[in-house]
């Protein structure tokens, strides 16, 4: 029988009252490929609905917040720091963005951090759609956790990536 379900497989959310509560870190990854020209336009500030990196960063962040309504039987965590970095490579024609969000909980903030990534990417896609359909969101991936009874995780180094 899985945690998440029950006696007669009823869905339920894993009950981690028993546990105490420690540091928890996670950090995910998000990749958004959008060729140079729209890179170098993003860069410099030159894209038709305003500040691509700021309006992605926030919707990232407050992403972080909103996991238990957007992932079933996910529990609600009073997060203390979350931070969402975009990191523009105009040669590869690439956004790279990265979240980082730290909890003193019961369980892990691993879900949280993809969410404010991918949502981050979500945000580069819908402020750039008028300008590129074609964008891609790739690489989505957790980085790192940390805390808990599992300890700390890492994930093996990225195969060199294709140009």
């Amino acid at each position: 029988m899985s945690s998440h379900f029950g006696p007669g497989g009823k869905a339920w959310m894993v009950d981690v009252s028993a546990k105490a509560p420690t540091e928890r870190r996670a950090r995910a990854a998000a990749r958004v490929r959008l060729g140079p020209a729209l890179a170098a336009r993003i860069a410099d500030g030159d894209v038709a609905k305003g500040d691509v990196l700021g309006v992605a960063r926030l919707a990232g962040i407050a992403a972080t917040k909103r996991v238990p309504d957007l992932i079933p039987l996910a529990h609600p965590l009073a997060l203390h720091h979350a931070a969402v970095d975009l990191r523009v490579d105009e040669s590869a024609g690439v956004v790279d963005i990265t979240c980082e969000v730290v909890a003193c909980e019961r369980t892990g903030v691993e879900m949280e951090a993809l969410t404010g990534a991918t949502v981050a990417a979500l945000a580069v896609y819908d402020m750039c759609k008028g300008q590129d359909k074609g964008i891609v969101i790739e690489a989505v991936r957790l980085l790192h956790k940390s805390g808990g009874r599992s300890g700390a995780w890492d994930a093996p180094a990225a195969a060199p990536r294709e140009v």
